[in-house]
């Protein structure tokens, strides 16, 4: 049975030759990037589309049509500097006139994947569907649904694919005179950077830019929910619920792991509020604290991991939102779970930092704050782990009091 990813998912792919199938309603053009660490292609034969179905060593191809085509990649074959090959698409018309489009991978006649890009609302003419990248030596898949409004050659040229002006017109392909040289574009910087944001301890925080709304924002926390805990066909114990009991050194090795996302909200007045599944603080989008988890996923089993939403459209009441997991069930090994939480903003690239360096027994990660500066959003990695909420909350300096919970 194949599985289903929504915007910012993962999953596992096979060493092995795989089909990425992309359908829709309405002509697309269709285009794949091989890219180096840079986020770039290493040149024109890493760009595989409509006008050159086949990269220069043959192992990323195009065939089908323009309305239900497959890329065939071979990731055996791609040369040890690919670390990405990102899929795209362009139209002359927005996202919304063209209806949704459909992503199926597959292995031979068996699909994996699959995920479904919804065009309601979205006013972009060119889309990041979803990258294949390398991670710790093995493949993933990404349905990364980033869109910008532009066609196939500003697409092109941010991935860094030199694409030729328009041919000149017919008038002056009838003068006897040599075509004019096209003019070389001015040099003025691209407004959007479509490349995903990572945050690291060298590139700890980025600013994005005051708006009058911010729109909603996403904030997603997924992870390898099987890690490396064992038998992977036993069923999955149920939680404990007392924070005091999770880390038992007799727990069963069959258990998943299980993370929960949370946050602490600062508002402009001065209130300050929990958000958490523990406790039932599930908060509120389109009132005071404008931060909210989706739903609480009482089973560990949610493959797209947990989401909090933050109304960005309230930005202007919004001090800090502190953002913080916790290992509730399972052993508290960070670099086991391979966790990652993305933040999507609209109309940005998305801003990762992975949750990987954590030690010892320490299950508390605070992940990240928003901090609002003069109505502009600062996004600070933190990266910091503790033995539990009161520690945190001590390091920080919210005020909080404590006490164990249940879910």
């Amino acid at each position: 049975m194949s599985q289903t990813l929504i915007a910012g998912a993962n999953a596992p792919l096979p060493t092995d030759n795989i089909s990425v199938r992309i359908m829709s309603n309405a002509p697309i053009d269709c285009a794949a990037y091989r890219l180096a660490a840079t986020g770039q292609v290493r040149g024109d034969g890493d760009m595989i589309f409509y006008g050159q179905t086949r990269s220069d060593d043959g192992s990323v191809s195009f065939r089908g049509h323009d309305s239900d085509g497959f890329f065939d990649i071979n990731l055996p074959a791609q040369p040890a500097a690919i670390e990405k090959i990102a899929l795209a698409f362009s139209n002359d018309k927005p996202l919304s006139h063209i209806g949704d489009v459909d992503i199926q991978v597959f292995v031979g006649n068996q699909q994996l994947l699959t995920a479904t890009l919804p065009a309601a609302g979205r006013d972009e003419k060119a889309i990041i569907l979803a990258e294949c990248y390398r991670r710790q030596g093995a493949w993933k898949f990404r349905f990364i649904a980033q869109g910008f409004n532009g066609g196939l050659k500003p697409l092109s040229e941010h991935f860094g694919v030199e694409i030729a002006d328009d041919a000149p017109s017919q008038a002056a392909q009838n003068q006897n005179s040599a075509p004019t040289p096209p003019p070389i574009p001015s040099a003025a910087p691209s407004s959007v950077n479509l490349n995903k944001i990572s945050l690291t301890k060298s590139q700890s925080s980025i600013n994005l830019k005051k708006r009058d709304n911010f729109g909603k924002i996403a904030v997603n926390l997924n992870w390898n929910q099987q890690g490396d805990t064992g038998n992977q066909n036993s069923s999955p114990a149920p939680k404990r619920g007392l924070l005091s009991d999770l880390f038992s050194q007799h727990q069963s090795k069959g258990q998943n792991i299980d993370l929960d996302v949370g946050a602490m909200v600062h508002l402009a007045n001065g209130e300050k509020t929990l958000i958490q599944a523990l406790g039932d603080r599930f908060g509120q989008l389109n009132a005071p604290p404008y931060v909210c988890l989706r739903a609480d996923d009482r089973t560990g089993q949610n493959k797209t991991g947990e989401w909090l939403d933050i109304n960005g459209a309230e930005w202007a009441n919004i001090k800090e939102v502190f953002i913080f997991a916790f290992i509730y069930q399972g052993v508290p090994n960070w670099a086991k779970t391979d966790g990652v939480v993305t933040i999507d903003v609209p109309e940005q690239p998305p801003i990762e930092t992975r949750l990987t360096e954590g030690a010892g027994n320490m299950p508390m990660c605070a992940i990240a704050r928003l901090v609002n500066q003069n109505g502009s959003i600062n996004v600070e990695r933190i990266n910091r782990y503790f033995s539990g909420h009161q520690e945190m909350d001590k390091a920080f300096g919210w005020g909080f009091q404590w006490k164990r919970g249940r879910k």
